[in-house]
């Protein structure tokens, strides 16, 4: 008699720890601050605000820690918040590195962190105003004339002049380690363009919805306030007062923080400019727009001084503006910061600041700064040269063209036979080096997702405090509420993002009351709601423009593409007509290089060579280059641009590179993958066009775009008709039936007209027919009506561009439809009967309708270009006063 077995329960699943446990276990470093204890390493109980923040979590386990960080991650792609290291205009851009996790400040470290760089900033500023002054610190001998008139950031060109409002500094960052002491030191200083304060904002943002509860009961003080008083302060101080405009500066966005600057600007209300949007005209400074020249008050500059002006700086430049220096000289621009502030950056100086305190403030220094020695002074460098396996080497010069520049070494991580190297170094270029003290940064918690079947944990990573001062009016200046904390990257002690490091969030806890302040204005003159009407810049304009040029190229290669492969391998595969048209047109639209053998010649080597060009960003310009081009010049204007119509046009590329690439690794890439890869494609192009119809305001940017994809498609959709006539491919079912489907049209046509193939139907519905957009006469009375209302023309009056446009009100059926051919001699052609004819003698009023089309399109895009974009007329404007 068998015996029941007793049915075996599969072991459970390991409960996932929870938060708060992790919390506990995890330890700093030896040797580090842990900010979980506020104490060096060890195992005590956590922070009250820690155990707080732990507490609003004490339902979560590491699995639930994982969902936030990839809800984290997912929201900082879709955000589309972008940090490019080395700026690759054909390389991904790299999504901003944000932990899970926000540094805490208790209230009592953060009043001391306030005063003291409080003190600091009016310091500095008063350092700025005797160097640009009557420079009695270098007389004195309180600061070494090296590290001013040796620094390529000491402006000679700025001396003597106080800038408008009489404030040097109105932007300042600090950047603080938090030492095994429990002190914060300053390790670095940035005055002329310094990062993070766009970026610290996404970052708030994104955090603060991680952890709503634990932000809401810790009192973690509130941005908005801070912003609302430098913008106040800017306007206040301009010349303008009140009702300035003012402009953020930035490089392009080439430039690896382009993100923070169009986020910023968005931000603050800010007109994004580049150096060529603006120009000097009798000593003030202008805005180029659609309408004009409009007057620029003031400028928040994310452009190193040395760019600012090629005619009194770098000759290089093209990121400035000629006579900026001038126009600051005479009062009529306000610059933040004013230009000439980088010799602030030297770590060097930060040795002879306490000094500089009892003279200038009288009071000694209340945020101490790591201990500095500059070697350039004999007494300073052989006491620091005993010390270097203990410290950090720095540029006293840093990026410095005209000086040795390196990047800071930490003696620590040298052997002895570097470590005398550097010593011979410093011996021999003493000036060029500073030694710095080193402290070993505090560590804060991380979050590392599970990996390979192994739980997520938290992990204790080095962090550096960055600090942001701004002007605050008359009442001097303020400390932004929180900061940016960079990260270093695991095992690492230097924090860059450049090497790998990511950033968090910074809580500024507050025990009284927090400042709920919006940077909604409150009441508005109608100066100011003026100005609150986007400004559209030629720049932008332009940029538009080709925006809606390259997305309808982009378009049109897609479905040339598609269409070419599948009349390759459809019924009509040997129709001499149909391969000459699509061979001409795959030339044409450089989908393959004209060198390439035709689909009648060889249809397989042309074939692969059109499928081998999908993907290519160089040579042949087909979907892949047309797509890279629309992101670039997308990129340009992402401020104008949704977040959804952004991160559609990163995807559209991204995914069509990536699969091209993968299809030839594999050397099996056929004629089904591609148009699979095309059609895919494609739907992510209808998104897009769905976007710049629906969501865009329509104003004179968006007219821009619009015309821009109207010329294109004139253009396009005529010559392809033409061509359809000269190679007799219309002639043909297949020809026939490939014309109907490049128009977009199959549907409608077949819905009006059946199966008929029929000459006079097709012209009827592609070039007549005013309901279908896709017509030649639609696209051509809709661009017509574009270019009036960009004009400013009345209403129902035409301006002399929209004239250029043929006019479809006088194109008639039955005359497009007139076989008659050109004018030919009897020698060409010994029988005129329609069937007989050479095709390309035929529909000669068509074929001029079509030619004039095509002409038109390029005769309006050059004159767009010259009265809109190029302001040639202002290019002998004198830079000086009238």
């Amino acid at each position: 008699m068998n015996e029941a077995v007793p049915a075996q329960t599969p072991p459970a699943e390991p409960e996932s720890p929870g938060v708060a446990a992790l919390a506990r276990a995890a330890q700093a470093s030896p040797g580090h601050f842990d900010e979980l204890r506020a104490a060096v390493t060890g195992s005590g109980k956590l922070t009250e605000v820690w155990r707080q923040f732990f507490s609003s979590l004490e339902n979560d386990t590491a699995t639930d820690m994982d969902q936030r960080a990839a809800n984290l991650a997912r929201q900082v792609r879709d955000n589309g918040i972008t940090y490019n290291v080395y700026a690759d205009e054909n390389g991904p851009q790299r999504p901003w590195s944000l932990d899970l996790f926000p540094m805490i400040v208790d209230p009592a470290s953060w009043q001391r962190i306030e005063a003291g760089v409080l003190q600091r900033m009016r310091l500095l500023e008063r350092v700025m105003a005797d160097v640009y002054g009557p420079q009695t610190l270098l007389h004195d001998g309180l600061l070494p004339p090296a590290l001013v008139h040796a620094h390529p950031g000491y402006l000679r060109a700025m001396h003597g002049v106080t800038p408008v409002g009489g404030r040097y500094l109105h932007i300042a960052a600090f950047d603080l380690a938090h030492g095994p002491d429990g002190n914060w030191w300053l390790e670095g200083q940035r005055c002329q363009a310094p990062s993070g304060l766009g970026y610290l904002l996404e970052n708030r943002l994104a955090i603060s919805a991680q952890f709503p509860q634990a932000f809401q009961n810790l009192g973690v003080q509130r941005l908005a306030g801070t912003y609302r008083a430098l913008m106040d302060s800017l306007k206040s101080m301009s010349p303008a007062g009140p009702d300035a405009h003012l402009a953020l500066l930035t490089p392009g966005p080439y430039n690896e923080t382009y993100f923070e600057h169009a986020y910023l600007a968005r931000y603050l209300g800010l007109t994004l400019v580049e150096g060529s949007d603006l120009l000097v005209r009798d000593e003030r400074l202008f805005l180029k727009t659609l309408k004009g020249l409009v007057p620029v008050h003031g400028l928040l500059k994310r452009v190193d001084d040395q760019y600012l002006d090629p005619l009194e700086l770098r000759a290089d430049s093209t990121l400035g503006v000629p006579g900026l220096l001038q126009a600051i000289r005479a009062g009529n621009v306000l610059v933040a910061n004013a230009p000439g502030s980088a010799f602030l950056e030297s770590p060097a100086l930060l040795g002879f600041l306490p000094a500089l305190s009892r003279h200038l403030l009288d009071e000694e220094l209340k945020l101490p700064a790591l201990p500095t020695w500059w070697c350039g002074e004999r007494s300073a460098m052989e006491e620091a040269l005993p010390r270097l396996a203990d410290c950090a080497i720095k540029p006293t010069y840093p990026g410095s063209l005209d000086h040795g520049s390196f990047e800071p070494v930490l003696g620590g991580k040298l052997g002895d036979r570097a470590l005398d190297e550097w010593a011979g170094r410093i011996v021999r270029q003493a000036e060029e080096h500073t030694v710095q003290g080193y402290t070993p940064l505090s560590q804060m918690p991380t979050w590392q997702a599970s990996v390979a079947g192994q739980p997520g944990r938290l992990r204790s990573r080095s962090a550096m405090l960055r600090v942001f001062v701004v002007s605050d009016g008359a009442q001097g200046w303020r400390v932004l509420p929180g900061g940016l904390a960079r990260v270093a990257s695991a095992g690492q002690e230097i924090t860059s993002m450049q090497r790998g490091g990511s950033s968090a969030d910074v809580w500024a806890l507050t025990r009284g009351t927090i400042d709920h302040a919006t940077l909604l204005a409150p009441h508005m003159t109608p100066e100011s709601l003026m100005q609150r009407k986007r400004l559209i810049t030629s720049r932008a304009a332009e940029n538009l423009f080709w925006l809606g040029r390259y997305t309808e190229r982009a378009e049109n290669a897609i479905r040339l593409a598609r269409l070419t492969l599948e009349c390759l391998h459809g019924e009509e595969q040997s129709s001499a007509p149909l391969l000459a048209w699509l061979s001409q047109m795959a030339v044409a639209n450089t989908l393959v290089l004209p060198g390439v053998p035709s689909a009648l010649q060889a249809p397989r080597v042309f074939e692969r060579s059109l499928i081998d060009n999908l993907g290519s960003s160089s040579g042949a310009t087909s979907v892949g280059y047309y797509l890279r081009a629309l992101k670039m010049v997308g990129s340009s204007v992402r401020e104008r641009l949704s977040q959804e119509h952004w991160r559609i046009i990163i995807r559209c590329e991204e995914e069509l590179f990536e699969r091209c690439a993968s299809q030839r690794q594999r050397a099996d890439f056929s004629a089904l993958q591609a148009l699979q890869i095309l059609k895919d494609t494609s739907d992510h192009m209808a998104a897009i066009t769905g976007a710049q119809t629906d969501r865009m305001t329509r104003d004179d940017g968006w007219r821009l775009l619009s015309i821009g994809r109207h010329i294109e498609r004139l253009a396009f959709l005529s010559s392809a008709l033409m061509r359809g006539i000269t190679t007799g491919s219309l002639k043909t079912d297949g020809g026939f039936d490939a014309m109907v489907e490049l128009f977009d049209s199959a549907i409608t046509f077949h819905a009006q007209f059946q199966q008929s193939r029929d000459m006079a139907a097709l012209v009827d519905l592609l070039v007549i027919d005013r309901d279908n957009p896709r017509s030649i006469s639609w696209i051509a009375h809709t661009l017509r009506g574009r270019l009036a209302r960009l004009a400013g023309s009345d209403p129902n009056r035409l301006c002399a561009l929209s004239l250029k446009v043929p006019n479809p009100g006088t194109w008639g059926l039955a005359q497009l439809c007139d076989e008659a051919p050109d004018l030919v001699t009897p020698a060409q052609t010994q029988d005129n009967t329609p069937d007989a004819m050479d095709p390309s003698l035929q529909y000669a009023l068509l074929k001029d309708v079509l030619y004039q089309c095509t002409e038109a399109s390029f005769v309006v895009s050059d004159d767009i270009s010259a009265t809109y974009f190029t302001h040639s007329g202002l290019a002998n404007q004198s830079l000086g006063a009238a």
